[in-house]
C-alpha cells in the first residue's frame, strides 16, 4: 500500500466527507417535516389526507432509491423542472426517509395510550393542544430510536446520488481512482472514513436516546 497516495487522497476525500454529512443533514431535516406531516394525515379523519399519505408512502417505500433519483435528475427536465445534481439528490432523499419516518411517527404517535387524549380534552384542551402538549412529546421519545436508525441509513444512501455527479465520498473516490489506478487503496480509505462518520453519529444519537429515555424515567 502506497502511503503516498493515502496522503495525497485524504484531503480532497474529506471534503467529501463533509458534503455527504451535509447532504444527509439536510435531508434528514426535510424528511422529518415531511415524515411528521404525513404521518398527521395518515391518523387525520380526513380520507383524502389519509389517501394522499398513503398512496406517497407506497411510491416511495415501494421502489428503489436509485430509481427515485434517475426519476428526479433525468426525468423531471422532460416535463420542464430541472433540477441541478445537489437539490436532485437532496430531494430524493429527503421524499425517500420521510416516506419511512412518517410510519415511525404514525406508529409512536398510536403507541400513546388513548385515555391520555380522552383525559387532555375533558381538561378542556382542544385536539390540537392535546396533540402539541402531550401526544407529540411522547411520540417522539419514543420514535427517536427508529429515527436514529434510519439517519444511519440516510448516510449511507447519500452514495447513491454519485451517479448524479454530485461529488460526495464515492464520487470523489471515483474521480481519485481514475487518476491513482489504485481502487483498493481508495476505497478503503473511502471505506474507513464513512465507518467514522457512521460510528460518530451512532455514539452521539446513542447519548440523546439515553437522555430522553432518563427524562421519562
Amino acid at each position: 500500500m502506497d502511503f503516498s497516495i493515502i496522503i495525497e487522497s485524504l484531503p480532497p476525500l474529506l471534503n467529501a466527507t463533509l458534503i455527504t454529512v451535509l447532504l444527509a443533514v439536510v435531508s434528514v431535516v426535510f424528511a422529518l417535516i415531511l415524515g411528521f406531516f404525513t404521518a398527521l394525515a395518515r391518523i387525520s379523519k380526513i380520507k383524502v389526507l389519509k389517501a394522499i399519505g398513503s398512496f406517497y408512502i407506497s411510491i416511495f417505500r415501494g421502489t428503489p432509491l436509485l430509481v427515485q433519483i434517475f426519476v428526479i435528475y433525468y426525468g423531471l427536465p422532460q416535463i420542464d423542472i430541472e433540477l441541478n445534481p445537489i437539490p436532485s439528490g437532496v430531494l430524493a432523499l429527503s421524499l425517500n426517509a420521510g416516506a419511512y419516518l412518517s410510519e415511525s411517527f404514525r406508529a409512536a404517535i398510536l403507541a400513546v395510550d388513548k385515555g391520555q387524549m380522552e383525559a387532555a380534552v375533558s381538561m378542556g384542551m382542544t385536539y390540537g393542544q392535546a396533540m402539541r402538549r402531550v401526544i407529540l412529546p411522547q411520540s417522539i421519545r419514543i420514535a427517536i430510536p427508529t429515527l436514529s436508525n434510519t439517519y444511519i441509513i440516510l448516510i449511507k444512501d447519500t452514495s447513491l446520488v454519485s451517479v448524479i455527479t454530485v461529488t460526495e465520498l464515492l464520487q470523489m473516490s471515483t474521480l481519485i481512482i481514475a487518476k491513482t489506478f489504485e481502487p483498493l487503496t481508495i476505497y478503503l480509505l473511502a471505506a474507513a472514513l464513512y465507518w467514522i462518520v457512521i460510528t460518530f453519529f451512532t455514539a452521539l444519537l446513542d447519548r440523546l436516546e439515553k437522555r430522553t429515555s432518563r427524562h421519562v424515567a
